[in-house]
């Protein structure tokens, strides 16, 4: 029986419940002892001009090290925008030291004996400041009414799809045409674990352990930020707890305690308060979006246009990126014959924007939904109904979409209807008219949406290797990077299904740069599909090798052995006595393989929700009682990960709908700068989720 599709309770979990985690914080490496602690002095004002920084006094206070300035970081070259196709000349800072362009920007750099001491040193730094007036507003933004880099002379970074003019006749055809501008608002990722790093030289090397989501990433920025050689920068991830695209890669926070490291000729550790964290690590979504939806008062749907500012803070990290994915994923689930979709990128004196959840896929599922609903209404016709007669067909795929994404395969109506008969959809319909009819206090809201992801873009290939050892156990490497979504199990189950070893002997090693070179991370939804799928041709590669070898033993071709995974070995098909174990043939020589697997192309999974709230009239107060969730995702390999993973999603989403948002005041302060102000959802606040799922190869 295969172990593939069944319920393995997750083997990283006993550790976890018992012992607990190790994240970075924890560390005992005894090469981090006699450590100097890092206290960053972030900007108190969104935009002004520095006068003066004295540190005199702090450098003064019991326990400080030494305090940095910008003048102390002379030798290091401003942080480049992080792609090629960015406005070039909206570089910035390791630590400001002429202008501030968002608050918690870091100026000064407080290094201590104790963590303890660096917040008292931090409150004797004085910085006086020259305010400059600042741009929160996005529209304002786009108009560069106020230039936040004036080297670029523009706050646009990058725009999609502004080659041409909008086609004026877009609508011709169309008997209703509705608009709406909406906002898709500023989430702060908020991951249980901070970010943290610790740094050590020896003999001209650098270790730096980082919470990140991607260990070979951060090496390849940091020693091209500081200016190393590739070899000078070993990177280790301990545990990380949570990352949601805001940990991908490095900060530069992570290459700065590596560089003061050096500098100070001692280790040195960093891990920053909640607070802190609330304004200096990246946050997500941020889009203002203008939908425009037209077609015939029957249903059809015949045209539709996006355009979307996207909010990228004051340095383009990766939130210009996210609009070229709400663009290209502008037509959803639905067969529009004329789709157009526009998007600027633009800086605002606010944090930094990156991915988060999903990275502009989700903002384009939400605008396209909406705007379902709202020509839904237009035209008086039940939203589910008008979904179903708008989505691609079944047998119309692969599907090439007016914004030139590729859809593999799917049955979106199949999903739809599995969807609306599992929640009752004609029954909550009779409810909601039954209180309307009443005049009910609390009325019942029921929300419907199609949507299509995209999973693996962008980083089609990834790096994994098995070696089993003479003792019969076996170990993974792999490129991956997980943060709570089970590879460990998941990636043991594979190695198992092939090899037959297991699954409590079967180690897997991810993060760590020595021992796994090459390697892309965890992003993007690419894990399981990349990162497992080389897991499993590595599987099948090391068993090549192992026959190759066992036929020489056996005096047997190897096109007759055969796997026998109840005793982890290779035998002669037909003849039980004639077999090899996988440990014996390790034994006589190391048995490991190396591979890299490239699926070429992304996936495009899809599903269809349904959502129940009960809203009280005279408060506001919105109540969610039931989510109907059906996924589509292709074969499930663990279906308690996958359960897992999806209760998550649509935690988070409820969180955005109902409670999450990130604010600033029109002077770019922060009014949710800790989780007093910005609301996270509890247990309480969110309800069972009913989930099921279809299975739709990929073609």
């Amino acid at each position: 029986m295969s172990i593939l599709g069944t319920r393995v309770v997750r083997v990283e979990d006993p550790v976890l419940l018992t012992r607990g985690a190790t994240y970075t914080s924890d560390l005992t490496d005894e090469r981090l002892t006699g450590a100097v602690h890092l206290t960053i002095i972030g900007s108190a004002l969104a935009h002004a001009r520095i006068r003066s920084v004295d540190v005199t006094a702090a450098r003064q206070a019991p326990g400080v090290v030494d305090v940095f300035t910008a003048a102390d970081l002379t030798e290091l070259e401003p942080i480049p925008p992080l792609m090629p196709m960015y406005e070039d000349h909206m570089t910035r800072p390791w630590l400001a030291g002429e202008v501030v362009r968002f608050v918690g920007e870091p100026v000064a750099a407080v290094l201590t004996e104790e963590p303890y001491q660096g917040e008292d040193a931090a409150e004797l730094v004085e910085i006086d400041y020259d305010p400059l007036p600042a741009v929160v507003d996005l529209r304002a933004a786009a108009r560069d009414e106020v230039v936040l880099h004036p080297a670029a002379g523009t706050n646009t970074v990058v725009s999609f799809g502004h080659d041409s003019e909008p086609d004026e006749h877009l609508f011709d055809d169309c008997e209703v045409v509705v608009s709406q501008e909406m906002v898709n608002q500023r989430l702060a990722p908020v991951p249980l674990e901070t970010r943290a790093a610790a740094a050590v030289w020896e003999n001209g090397r650098c270790t730096l352990w980082c919470s990140t989501q991607a260990a070979q990433t951060a090496r390849d920025q940091i020693v091209g930020w500081l200016g190393l050689d590739a070899d000078a920068l070993h990177i280790i991830t301990p545990d990380v707890g949570g990352g949601f695209g805001a940990k991908i890669g490095a900060d530069p926070e992570h290459a700065l305690v590596a560089w003061l490291a050096r500098r100070l000729n001692r280790p040195v550790r960093w891990s920053e308060n909640r607070s802190d964290s609330m304004v200096g690590m990246v946050h997500g979504r941020g889009q203002l979006q203008t939908v425009t939806i037209g077609g015939r008062r029957d249903g059809r749907v015949l045209a539709y246009r996006l355009d979307a500012v996207q909010d990228c803070g004051a340095y383009p990290r990766l939130g210009p990126l996210l609009a070229s994915f709400t663009r290209m994923m502008a037509p959803g689930v639905y067969a529009i014959d004329k789709v157009e979709a526009r998007a600027r990128s633009v800086v605002t004196t606010t944090t930094p924007i990156a991915a988060y959840r999903g990275a502009g896929r989700p903002e384009a599922t939400a605008a396209i939904e909406r705007a379902m609903d709202l020509f839904a209404a237009e035209i008086g016709m039940d939203p589910a109904e008008l979904r179903k007669r708008n989505v691609i067909a079944p047998d119309d795929f692969p599907h090439k979409t007016p914004t030139g994404a590729r859809y593999d395969s799917g049955d979106y109506a199949a999903a739809i209807d599995r969807a609306l008969q599992a929640a009752g959809y004609q029954e909550l319909r009779a409810e909601q008219a039954a209180r309307r009819e009443r005049g009910d206090v609390v009325q019942l809201g029921i929300g419907v949406s199609a949507y299509v992801e995209i999973t693996g873009g962008g980083a089609f290939s990834e790096h994994a290797a098995i070696e089993v050892h003479p003792d019969g156990s076996a170990t993974v490497l792999t490129g991956t990077s997980p943060h709570g979504q089970g590879h460990a199990t998941a990636w043991a189950m594979l190695a198992n299904e092939r090899l037959g070893i297991p699954l409590d002997r079967i180690t897997v090693v991810h993060g760590d740069t020595d021992r796994i070179p090459q390697g892309s991370g965890t992003m993007g939804s690419r894990s399981l599909q990349v990162g497992g799928a080389a897991v499993e041709q590595a599987a099948r590669e090391l068993i090549d090798v192992a026959k190759q070898r066992a036929a020489d033993l056996l005096e047997a071709d190897p096109d007759d052995l055969v796997v026998d995974t109840g005793s982890a070995s290779i035998g002669v098909a037909g003849a039980p006595g004639a077999q090899v174990s996988f440990a014996e043939l390790a034994a006589r020589e190391r048995l490991a393989v190396d591979t890299l697997f490239d699926s070429g192309a992304p996936t495009f999974p899809f599903g269809s929700h349904v959502a129940v709230v009960e809203v009280d009239t005279e408060s506001g107060k919105v109540a969610l009682r039931r989510v109907v969730a059906v996924d589509d995702a292709g074969r499930v390999l663990n279906p308690l990960l996958a359960e897992g993973q999806r209760h998550g999603g649509i935690a988070q989403g409820a969180a955005q709908a109902l409670l999450e948002e990130v604010r600033f005041d029109e002077d770019g302060n922060p009014t949710t700068g800790n989780l007093a102000s910005y609301t996270i959802p509890s247990a309480a606040d969110l309800c069972s989720y009913e989930a099921s799922n279809t299975e739709t190869p990929t073609f």
